[in-house]
């Protein structure tokens, strides 16, 4: 199979992973600095955005144009308190739009723009996309993204708008840990069988920015998530912060420098002691802390160890240790009953946590998985189940709504549809008796890590009493999708016609219209080509009823009318989708000009130096007179010289007229001495051609055998030719000695090479000219019988054992 479109983005707060699904299994794609691992960083010039990796590189020159951490902005608004917090952390300009939603104000192309963090996401993912494409040869279209577990509704739809901006189609979005269990379990060969009990494995994924952690049950073929635990405002970023605040506390009393007033120095000093932490995880020693030119042109030093950082860190170890133990009760579960744990992400390198985890589970954590791509594999491998190009061994997941999700309607109708922990994809089909248009209204009946519990509201328009003047039964089905996003999927209106009179039925379903809550059927949406049914007490009750009220008519029509919904979710409207699809349309050009741009500068730079070096240390000084060679590379001095002024921001086609221009000079030179390299070569060639002719004729005249077949005239054509050709060479090499290396060739290698072509046309078909075949005896005649039939036996006789071994 080969290499298909369909990939899984790891998309993380700090980097992102990309992979993919390929025969022999699942790869993951380097990007153009062949890492593995893209920043998640966006930054803006005169010219050009910069994504991922060279992002990251300028981002200390260019802090108030690089933008990053904007996964934590997706689908917020401005006011939110959590949003309020990461502030503090960005050195470029964050505002308020006016939808209330959040704008970052960059400078690009010279101008100011603002941007929301859905734009930014999709810039980001552009460039993934592109990093796969040129990876695999192929056009990226299905790919599954994965989020947070602990993602709203809010935020998983501002996440498909970005990679709907970024022209990518998203078969799931899938939570992390859900793709790293399901990573885990598709290799796994020691599954107990669906009819054994299910072997239980905690995953838990510590982070740049949040803690998730999950109970998941395996059976063979099958996944099934048991309940989460997250801290989404835990991360290994805290232990940075806890540092940096350490060293900034340090730093005032000994050197009576304040990194926090100078946003650059604290930027540095993150990003030292981000490596800090890193070699901490590996030595107990105490560990230095140096920078260079940090504040007022000073150098400034430090020192910690381990065990200064743990106490330093004490209050996030604490939240770390809650979130563990939180799983154990959400998923009802003792620590005897888990298998094992797994750990995903860059910080569970920390000993501190890792010790956390084995206090609080009793087994020591297991690192059987990629701690950094084992997200982005479970997507691949998610991707390539839901793609219809691709066959993957079958393998069932059932993920979990991780709130709790109520259902409001009139004044004070209200019910809660999806407890914590509900199965994901599901839908539920709720009935309703109204005589009138009517909305519901969805919310979270939890404390989420999202200031507003409002999922959405969606108005049932086109419902009217029937002529009777009485209600009207609706079905409503509400789903979870396999986004994990919230939803009223559709309304539909049951009608029932009744040929003669008026029956209980008709009166019975008027007669629960106070129960407008009434549940009639809960459903798993199909997953992976699967479906069950479940009946609750009330769909029995009710199919009871149904079937006595058909025995007391005669005979009952049932019509079900699809009704229009008008819902207001969150998200992007699709006017202000195809504005930013316009809008990162025009980047994506202007990204494009300015690449080719640079790479024809580049490529007039690079000819300048080669040519100048070649003239200057002898590979070509041979070749060309000295006034000329002087005059040449003044030439190349003086367009170097004006690259570096006022050439520094052309055109692509000026540059591509000079190095045009510059090449009609230089690429004769290097013609000459090609032709002074390959010209022996050819002559010689030649010369063994007319060498290898002249001895054939020498055998003819020999009488040797092999040539007894040729007659005499075509003899004599081939000596005639071979003396010509041979006396062309001759001419050719004096003429050749004689001419000057400054100078074009009197005879170039194509012109030896197609007169050696030439003679061998004339002489080949005469000296190679095939003996003519034996005449062959007379067929036997009706007379020899006997020798016929010996001979037609020995054909049909097996082989020797000799002539099957030749075989």
């Amino acid at each position: 199979m080969a290499a298909m479109s369909v990939i899984g983005i790891d998309f993380g707060n700090e980097s992102c992973y990309i992979a993919v699904a390929k025969a022999g299994g699942i790869e993951t794609i380097a990007n153009d600095y062949s890492l593995r691992g893209t920043p998640s960083c966006v930054a803006f010039s005169q010219k050009n955005r910069i994504l991922g990796v060279a992002a990251k590189n300028q981002m200390v020159t260019n802090m108030k144009n690089t933008v990053f951490g904007f996964k934590r902005l997706l689908g917020r608004k401005f006011s939110d308190p959590h949003v309020q917090k990461e502030f503090k952390n960005f050195p470029f300009k964050v505002e308020p739009r006016p939808d209330g939603g959040i704008g970052i104000r960059v400078n690009y192309l010279g101008e100011d723009n603002v941007f929301s963090p859905e734009q930014i996401t999709a810039m980001l993912f552009t460039k993934l996309k592109e990093s796969a494409m040129i990876a695999l040869q192929t056009p990226i279209n299905d790919c599954v993204i994965c989020v947070p577990s602990y993602f709203t509704n809010a935020e998983r739809n501002a996440l498909l708008d970005a990679a709907a901006i970024a022209g990518l189609n998203v078969l799931r979005l899938m939570n992390e840990t859900t793709a790293t269990a399901l990573a885990y379990g598709i290799y796994k060969q020691d599954l107990p069988t669906p009819e054994e009990k299910s072997k239980n494995v905690v995953f838990v994924d510590f982070g740049h920015s949040s803690l998730q952690v999950s109970a998941c049950a395996f059976n063979k073929g099958k996944l099934r998530v048991l309940a989460t635990s997250c801290d989404a405002f835990c991360g290994g970023r805290d232990i940075d912060t806890a540092l940096a605040e350490y060293f900034c506390q340090d730093f005032i009393s000994r050197y009576k420098l304040d990194p926090k007033k100078n946003q650059r120095a604290y930027l540095r000093l993150l990003q030292e002691v981000e490596k800090l932490k890193k070699q901490m995880s590996a030595n107990n020693t105490r560990l230095p802390l140096n920078i260079e030119c940090f504040m007022e042109e000073r150098d400034v030093s430090g020192d910690m160890q381990r065990s200064q950082m743990e106490q330093l860190c004490a209050e996030t170890f604490s939240r770390i240790e809650k979130t563990l133990r939180n799983i154990l009760y959400n998923a009802k579960l003792r620590s005897e009953d888990i298998s094992s744990v797994e750990i995903v992400g860059g910080s569970t390198r920390i000993p501190a946590v890792k010790n956390l985890i084995e206090n609080v589970f009793g087994k020591q954590p297991s690192t059987t998985l990629n701690q950094d791509e084992a997200v982005s594999r479970g997507c691949a491998l998610q991707c390539a189940m839901l793609s219809p190009a691709v066959r993957v061994r079958e393998f069932s997941v059932t993920d979990v709504q991780p709130y709790g999700v109520r259902l409001a309607w009139d004044q004070d109708g209200d019910m809660e549809v999806f407890p914590a922990f509900h199965a994901a994809p599901f839908s539920k089909m709720l009935t309703f008796y109204r005589k009138e248009p009517f909305s519901v209204s969805a919310f979270y009946s939890e404390q989420v890590p999202y200031p507003d519990s409002f999922i959405g509201q969606w108005y049932i328009k086109d419902v009217q009493p029937t002529p009777e003047g009485e209600s009207q039964k609706v079905k409503l089905k509400v789903r979870v999708n396999i986004h994990g996003i919230i939803t009223v999927a559709s309304a539909s209106l049951v009608e029932k016609k009744q040929e003669v009179g008026q029956s209980e039925g008709v009166e019975m379903e008027n007669a629960n219209e106070n129960a407008p809550n009434q549940k009639c059927q809960e459903q798993p949406m199909d997953t992976n080509g699967t479906q069950e049914q479940q009946n609750g007490p009330e769909n029995q009750e009710e199919d009871d009823k149904k079937d006595k009220s058909k025995d007391k008519t005669k005979k009952v029509l049932v019509k079900t009318v699809e009704l229009p919904i008008d819902s207001r979710t969150h998200g992007l409207s699709q006017t202000e989708l195809n504005s930013f699809l316009e809008q990162e349309g025009k980047m994506q050009a202007q990204d494009r000009q300015e690449k080719e741009r640079a790479d024809a500068r580049n490529a007039l730079e690079e000819y300048v130096y080669e040519l100048r070096g070649k003239l200057c240390d002898g590979v070509l000084r041979d070749f060309i007179g000295d006034e000329p060679r002087d005059r040449l590379i003044s030439s190349l001095d003086s367009i170097e010289t004006w690259l570096y002024d006022e050439g520094e921001d052309q055109t692509r086609q000026v540059y591509s007229d000079k190095l045009t221009q510059l090449r009609t000079e230089g690429e004769p030179i290097q013609q000459r001495r090609l032709e002074f390299e390959l010209r022996p070569g050819a002559l010689d060639d030649f010369a063994l051609v007319i060498q290898l002719t002249n001895k054939a004729v020498d055998l003819y005249r020999s009488g040797d055998a092999k040539y007894s077949h040729l007659v005499e005239a075509d003899i004599q054509k081939v000596c005639e030719a071979s003396k010509n050709a041979l006396s062309w060479l001759e001419s050719a090499r004096h003429a050749l000695a004689r001419a000057p290396l400054t100078q074009a060739p009197p005879h170039t290698t194509h012109q030896i090479r197609q007169e050696r072509q030439n003679f061998e046309n004339i002489v080949n078909p005469i000296i190679n000219k095939p003996k003519p075949k034996e005449k062959t005896p007379p067929p036997a005649t009706a007379g020899d019988g006997q020798e016929t039939t010996t001979t037609a036996s020995s054909e049909q006789a097996p082989p020797s054992q000799e002539q099957m071994d030749v075989e």
